[in-house]
């Protein structure tokens, strides 16, 4: 935090200040008294009227080993990419600029530019009901309740189902997409406009009316869409029109009305235009945004010279030396210059390298290069060195073979009186 205070105030606060700091530091109170040479005088009184001139002070936090300043150090970028920096490159370094704050962590680079939908990534698509006018005349679906009227063909009761023979009826458009009505019978209905409808209505009518005057209103529309909204409605947790899906090994994932659709490689963006694409061709009216609730889990396996080996999470960016620490550090005998990770590949081809982290481990190297970024499933070994191996064998070969089956052998009793007792 940087404060700016007034000159005038801060001119006598700094000449103030500075005063007493030299003097005592100058002042020995152990002896009577210390006189001060005039060299030193001289450069204090400088500096003391350099301070009251100041026009303006700026203030940070105190100034101690804690306070936002660069700390003498190496960066790896100063190689330029021209190989690894050695402790020879040492100098200012913006070690620390949150001071006190510094374990927040910095904002940083994104770590990927875009992220990719892979499988067991859970997404919750959100529905929303657009309500927006459409360019064309809606057609009528199964499911969806109408009115169909004459004036001339119904009784002058009035009503709906006043008669038997009455036109007048509200009907519900059945799977087949037909209606039923009297004097004809079944009637297709679905797939058509209203005023379709309408027009064709009278013109089957006319062989019994001079005049039909049929007269079509729509009573519930939509209901596909409906239906769509109350198979995703969240009745219970925080509710909401919303549907959570995992994709599955196979890539894709289902959604209501749609059936498989293939997410894995996508951007979250893009699903969202595929999803929208299939929704407006087979049910018009709703918005969907998918939204990442959980990712699939990374892991990845430490094994050989280390205390811990086992399977772990990668919750965030992980390095080689990183790994080894979380598995909680390397056996005596665990050979780190020849670390082997081995890796799958898009294609789930197996590749493998060989990396050197002894010098980082052991603070000699700064920015080792072999300092590698671990991928998900990444295998990592830290073998055992020669001297390690060449013990084993020596130790399986001898003390727990030739020396266990011929004990005479041991401590160096090594004679053809040996020999004989085994011929014996």
């Amino acid at each position: 935090m940087i404060l700016r205070w007034q000159p005038m105030a801060l001119k006598k606060l700094a000449v103030a200040a500075v005063a007493l700091t030299v003097l005592t530091s100058l002042t020995d109170r152990s002896t009577p008294r210390q006189v001060v040479p005039s060299a030193t005088a001289e450069r204090v009184r400088e500096r003391m009227v350099k301070l009251a001139t100041a026009e303006e002070f700026v203030l940070c936090q105190a100034l101690s080993p804690a306070a936002p300043y660069p700390i003498w150090g190496v960066d790896s970028t100063v190689s330029a990419g021209q190989g690894e920096v050695t402790w020879d490159a040492r100098g200012p370094v913006d070690w620390q600029a949150y001071a006190q704050g510094e374990y927040i962590g910095h904002a940083r680079l994104a770590h990927v530019p875009e992220y990719r939908i892979r499988v067991d990534d859970r997404i919750i698509f959100v529905f929303r009901l657009t309500r927006e006018m459409t360019s064309y005349p809606y057609e009528l679906q199964v499911g969806d309740k109408i009115r169909v009227e004459s004036l001339t063909g119904d009784s002058a009761a009035g009503g709906i189902g006043g008669t038997q023979d009455d036109v007048r009826r509200e009907l519900v458009i059945q799977p087949d997409g037909t209606i039923t009505l009297p004097l004809l019978g079944q009637v297709r209905a679905a797939n058509m406009t209203v005023d379709g409808l309408r027009l064709h209505l009278e013109e089957r009518y006319t062989k019994y009316y001079k005049v039909p005057a049929i007269t079509v209103t729509p009573v519930e529309v939509n209901t596909r869409l409906q239906d769509l909204i109350n198979a995703v409605v969240a009745r219970q947790g925080n509710g909401g029109q919303q549907l959570e899906s995992t994709v599955n090994p196979d890539g894709r994932l289902f959604l209501p009305a749609l059936g498989p659709i293939c997410a894995q490689g996508l951007t979250v963006d893009e699903l969202k235009v595929e999803v929208d694409a299939r929704y407006d061709a087979a049910i018009p009216g709703v918005d969907i945004t998918p939204v990442l609730t959980q990712r699939a889990p990374r892991y990845v396996f430490i094994g050989g010279e280390v205390r811990q080996p086992g399977r772990f999470v990668l919750e965030g960016p992980t390095t080689l030396m990183q790994a080894v620490t979380m598995a909680g550090g390397h056996l005596n005998g665990g050979n780190l210059r020849q670390v082997v990770v081995f890796r799958r590949g898009d294609d789930w081809r197996l590749m493998a390298s060989m990396f050197d982290i002894q010098g980082g481990l052991y603070g000699k190297r700064p920015t080792p290069a072999d300092e590698i970024w671990l991928n998900d499933s990444d295998i990592v070994i830290v073998p055992k060195t020669p001297i390690r191996v060449a013990d084993e064998w020596i130790s399986e070969f001898f003390t727990n073979g030739l020396y266990a089956m011929f004990p005479q052998f041991a401590f160096g009793n090594l004679n053809f009186n040996n020999f004989r007792s085994i011929s014996n």
